[in-house]
């Protein structure tokens, strides 16, 4: 095996080991899952040892397997760090950036001005994540991740680019209905659309859990379409929010008593920012400050 199939063969078994999936690594990259597991079975013949245990209840690491998870784990994000470094040190904007955020997010706020940013660096290219998970640019080989709220001591390297406001919010349909609360007191007997998974619950640090909603979904994006269907009321972040107030489709209803202002940060494992990294950060810190989403 040459030594760029050796490296090929590490980045897919860091990948299915994270997975623990065959099939699930297969889907992300356009394969067959035959050929993910013909190319992993080549991997442990070269290394004379096997790397996973295999039944029909998933993968399980071998110890041979959690070794080499380890050791390839940090040979690939070395390999990612010393390509942001020289990109850095060259001062030209190319190459893959790869940026991972909220499904919603992204669609709202970076989609928008994507073309243009292309445009304007032609020798770059751009591969997004979108993803409800807390994403780690190390651990997923990212160079930069978009996370919102307070940051762990994680040793990363941040900068804020915007915040995040919640609001409560329905259709004007709805409030003609069944009337406009405005407080969290008031919303007894109101019929509410929540969170299912990711950031907790929209309404669980208001009204505690147990949150007797009519509708949970697991996205931003259908929270606010059942909102502006009339379904119910939600509580959003301002981001997700903004442009179906600006249109008239929902109406402001109350601000989070809390008043709480959840930073909005551009996560990068690299003290020192690759110029693709600083031009992103830049163009989205651009767009949050024309919504009014500014830090």
């Amino acid at each position: 095996m040459s030594l760029v199939r050796y490296a090929q063969s590490l980045d897919l078994f860091v990948a299915v080991a994270r997975a623990r999936s065959f099939s699930a690594v297969a889907r992300r990259r356009g394969a067959a899952p035959s050929s993910v597991v013909r190319r992993v079975d080549a991997l442990e013949a070269e290394l004379g040892a096997p790397l996973f245990l295999r039944s029909t209840r998933g993968l399980t690491l071998t110890d041979a397997g959690q070794a080499m998870l380890e050791r390839a784990s940090r040979i690939l994000d070395d390999l990612v760090d010393t390509r942001a470094e020289i990109a850095a040190l060259a001062g030209l904007p190319q190459g893959t950036l790869r940026v991972s955020c909220l499904p919603t997010f992204g669609r709202r706020h970076i989609l928008p001005w994507l073309p243009g940013f292309l445009t304007r660096h032609d020798r770059l290219a751009v591969e997004m994540e979108f993803t409800e998970r807390l994403g780690h640019p190390s651990e997923d080989r990212k160079d930069a991740v978009i996370r919102i709220g307070d940051l762990p001591d994680s040793g990363l390297f941040a900068t804020r680019v915007g915040t995040q406001r919640w609001l409560a919010c329905a259709s004007p349909a709805y409030v003609a209905a069944h009337g406009a609360p405005e407080d969290p007191a008031g919303l007894s007997g109101h019929r509410l659309v929540d969170k299912t998974r990711g950031m907790i619950g929209c309404w669980r640090p208001l009204l505690g859990d147990g949150v007797a909603a009519v509708l949970r979904c697991d996205d931003f994006e259908a929270l606010l379409q059942a909102a502006e269907a009339g379904i119910g009321i939600a509580f959003l972040p301002d981001w997700v929010a903004e442009e179906s107030l600006a249109r008239g489709r929902l109406r402001i209803l109350f601000h989070d008593p809390a008043g709480r202002a959840d930073p909005i940060h551009v996560l990068r494992a690299l003290a020192r920012a690759s110029v693709p990294v600083r031009l992103f950060t830049d163009a989205l810190r651009d767009r949050l400050a024309e919504r009014g989403l500014a830090g």
